[in-house]
């Protein structure tokens, strides 16, 4: 079931001249329909896909993963103010889910570290604070943060920064995916193998299932391959739906594997 039904653009009399307000696709946007539970947006870099990526997250409120609040960042204070303009409709409103660009992860792994090493200090300190007195008060004592390091070490074990990054992310993902919510990922493929991309499509399909909704800026031919899903294209100033096959990225993709010489002879030249 469609959370996110469309996204409209009000009429802006003389709009001004600054980003987000020049980009192209938002002089030709006036709604957006979403009509599956997947939804890409595709085209090169500058294009506006992430753009449209965070004026959604603003707009909606969503929750972040490893960054400031939508509502705070200070990265997101142009798109912030033109997604005012924008109106949402919605089957079913709802703000769970979350917002996430790839380079957030990072942040997102310092945060959980720096919060064990915190829990684990204050352990330390109430060690050395009741060494005069019995176990008993010791562990009743300690017992609140022995709590919450168990919950991060049950959720992400040694903790996220311990494991490559592709698994790290996976990871993540698992813990972070609630079922019923929309889920708003930016360049989720940027720290992932092809394998692990296949495991996130795997996480997808079950998120979906549980009445996710998706809408996702990749450069991935793999995660583009989702079955069902809607491509919007940015290329040539106007978002449109494209077919997968006729994707430049996916082109490019399989004529470079069918002969990767035809690329690459003038490096040897």
């Amino acid at each position: 079931m469609l959370l996110l039904r469309s996204i409209e653009l009000r009429t802006l009399i003389d709009p001004p001249k600054k980003f987000p307000y020049t980009l192209p696709f938002v002089k030709s946007l006036e709604r957006l329909d979403f009509l599956h539970e997947v939804t890409f947006l595709v085209g090169e870099n500058g294009c506006g896909k992430s753009t449209l990526l965070e004026i959604l997250a603003c707009a909606v409120g969503s929750i972040t993963v490893g960054s400031e609040s939508v509502r705070t960042d200070k990265t997101l204070a142009a798109v912030r103010e033109f997604s005012t303009h924008v109106k949402l409709s919605w089957s079913k409103q709802t703000r769970k889910g979350f917002f996430m660009r790839a380079e957030d992860f990072f942040g997102y792994a310092k945060k959980l570290a720096q919060i064990r090493e915190g829990l684990e200090k204050d352990v330390v300190d109430i060690e050395d604070e009741y060494k005069d007195r019995s176990k008993t008060a010791q562990g009743l004592a300690k017992m609140p943060f022995m709590r919450e390091i168990g919950a991060l070490q049950r959720d992400y074990g040694d903790g996220l920064d311990s494991n490559s990054h592709g698994e790290s992310f996976i990871k993540l993902f698992q813990e972070r995916f609630i079922g019923e919510g929309l889920y708003l990922l930016d360049e989720p493929e940027a720290p992932l193998s092809p394998n692990r991309q296949l495991s996130l499509l795997a996480l997808i399909k079950s998120m979906v299932d549980q009445r996710g909704q998706f809408i996702i800026a990749t450069h991935s031919p793999i995660l583009l391959a989702y079955p069902g899903a809607t491509i919007l294209s940015f290329d040539g100033g106007k978002i449109h739906t494209e077919a997968y096959e006729a994707l430049e990225h996916v082109i490019t993709m399989k004529t470079f594997l069918n002969d990767p010489q035809a690329y690459l002879r003038h490096l040897m030249e």
